[in-house]
């Protein structure tokens, strides 16, 4: 076997168990919640044999260990369920709110590198100036802050007191065409801007940490000593290993995406998946989060497996190994 293969054949049967054991564990804790999925969808006439006619409809009564059975079973088969409250498949559910959730996630991932990568060469090249002083403060302070305290922050100024930017939703009720499209990218702004913030710092400091210690490095000043120009060594020589580590924080970052899109949806009100997996806590359908959270984990652990492969596109080095 070709060791690129064997590569990618083992870097796939870890994110294979890898999200198995998410799946599994979701499915422990959801049974943990207390209340009755049933009294989601109960009426005040409903009697408590109704209930119970529910609960063994959604298979809710059998013993926990028939349940995960059937889970995996229908997991396998890629049937995710039915909706409790909804009355539809998880799979319509989940596929309305996608487009929304890699809409913001997507965005926001793109900003951060766009914006991130000047800034910490910037800050590399000219350390201990205002810029590298200000990106590292700044950078410590993102780190800190809780992304719903940033999201109804910027809400509060931009969307209540300047009203510069819509203050919930994906979109306008009523906007058509073209407009549609600038309605949709200006509700955008506020929930993108908060997710930006909180995880640009961690970017901009590792990169510029890692390209501190790549300028130092011996081929660095070789390349220096030779005369060509110091933008040429930063950006071709420098950067290429410096973004090793800025690239694996890329990929762990799509995790921490995906937790601030929940609390970033719900604050305002953005119908993506985050927004749907509130609601169906709300209303305990466990259908709804198992496979939300499925979805969800699949999209991290696809985007670590992206991450180690993308590895030796960076670096010769690890290719070689």
């Amino acid at each position: 076997m070709p060791p690129v293969v064997g590569f990618v054949a083992r870097r796939l049967g870890r994110a294979v168990l890898t999200l198995w054991f998410a799946t599994t564990i979701t499915f422990l804790l959801l049974r943990l919640l207390p209340g009755n999925p049933a009294l989601a969808v109960a009426t005040p006439n409903m009697t408590p044999q109704t209930q119970a006619i529910l609960l063994r409809q959604y298979g809710l009564d059998e013993p926990l260990l028939v349940q995960y059975g059937k889970y995996l079973w229908q997991l396998v088969q890629g049937n995710l369920g039915v909706s409790i409250t909804q009355s539809v498949p998880v799979t319509d559910v989940l596929l309305e709110r996608l487009p929304w959730t890699l809409l913001l996630t997507g965005s926001s991932l793109l900003v951060t590198v766009a914006v991130g990568i000047p800034l910490g060469v910037l800050a590399a090249t000219r350390p201990r100036g205002l810029l590298d002083r200000l990106v590292q403060v700044s950078g410590v302070v993102g780190q800190s802050v809780f992304v719903p305290s940033v999201a109804i922050a910027l809400l509060f100024l931009f969307g209540l007191q300047l009203r510069w930017l819509p203050i919930g939703g994906a979109y306008s009720p009523g906007v058509y065409g073209g407009q549609w499209y600038l309605d949709v990218a200006a509700h955008l702004v506020l929930p993108c801007v908060s997710l930006v913030l909180v995880q640009l710092g961690s970017y901009v400091l590792t990169l510029r940490a890692t390209l501190i210690d790549s300028l130092g490095e011996d081929y660095c000043v070789l390349a220096t000593a030779k005369g060509l120009p110091h933008r040429k060594v930063v950006w071709k020589h420098a950067l290429r290993n410096a973004l090793l580590p800025t690239t694996t924080l890329v990929g762990l970052q799509l995790g921490f995406l995906v937790g601030g899109a929940v609390l970033t949806e719900t604050v305002f009100a953005y119908p993506g998946i985050g927004r749907g997996i509130y609601e169906a806590v709300t209303q305990l359908d466990y259908p709804v989060l198992q496979g939300a959270f499925v979805l969800l984990a699949a999209t991290v652990v696809l985007a670590n497996v992206v991450t180690d492969l993308a590895y030796g596109l960076l670096d010769p080095r690890v290719r070689t190994q």
